[in-house]
């Protein structure tokens, strides 16, 4: 038996998320039917994070278990061959048997994308987020690290979540502009359910003044969603690295 890790990318816009659903397209039924094209199993594939319907990656690991020899080296030829043109398996690597892409996993970088000019961009539709009114990168880049730290971040989740640790290790967070594109680039051990999309509309909410500058620590404290910031769409999210 094998245990074999792919690094993969996609474009989530097709997509209703990673997680193989009853009525909805998702990007693990895609990978396990590829999977079963070339393994000849529809084998268990274990992914290290659970993206939204939209969400996009330029990094999203997972593994499974095979008793093919298939060099991996080949794996991702085969399995691209078998995948729609907005899913591609970038690598794979044979890891011990008790690798779990998900367990195992030491924390994850994302960053969100906005278009901030006052006119859209036709070719980033649905890849990033439009917003015309012009964002002070230099300004929001220094609100957004007093994220950084362990905290309880209830605030900061989406009502209706079933977990019920919320405190979570961020590990840095960054704004920076590359011409009209803004970036919001956060790392951290772990993110709880539509927490980076409300992190970034809570800054935005900031640069708009419906939320005062400096109120990001008493937001966390309050522990109360209605406190911070909304939920930006999931258009401009991307699982950007996972750390092993």
């Amino acid at each position: 038996m094998r245990n074999l890790l792919l690094e993969i990318s996609y474009n989530g816009m097709n997509y209703h998320g990673w997680q193989v659903q009853a009525n909805a397209v998702t990007i693990q039924e895609k990978l396990q039917d590829a999977i079963e094209v070339v393994f000849g199993n529809r084998e268990d594939v274990k992914g290290c994070s659970r993206t939204d319907s939209g969400v996009h990656a330029n990094v999203f690991c997972c593994n499974f278990k095979t008793d093919k020899n298939i060099p991996a080296e080949k794996v991702p030829d085969a399995l691209n061959a078998n995948l729609p043109c907005d899913i591609s398996v970038k690598s794979c690597k044979e890891m011990p048997l008790g690798f779990h892409a998900r367990y195992d996993c030491k924390g994850k970088e994302y960053v969100y994308k906005i278009w901030n000019s006052s006119t859209r961009n036709p070719f980033l539709d649905k890849l990033c987020y439009f917003y015309k009114y012009h964002l002070d990168e230099k300004l929001l880049s220094e609100e957004a690290k007093d994220f950084i730290g362990k905290h309880d971040f209830s605030a900061f989740c989406a009502a209706g979540s079933s977990v019920e640790d919320k405190i979570r290790e961020i590990y840095s967070f960054d704004v920076r502009r590359e011409g009209d594109m803004v970036l919001f680039i956060v790392s951290g051990n772990g993110f709880l359910y539509n927490m980076v999309r409300i992190m970034v509309g809570t800054l935005l909410d900031i640069s708009s003044r419906k939320i005062e500058r400096g109120s990001i620590p008493e937001i966390i404290q309050s522990k109360n969603r209605s406190e911070a910031g909304f939920t930006v769409i999931s258009d401009g999210l991307y699982l950007n690295d996972v750390y092993y």
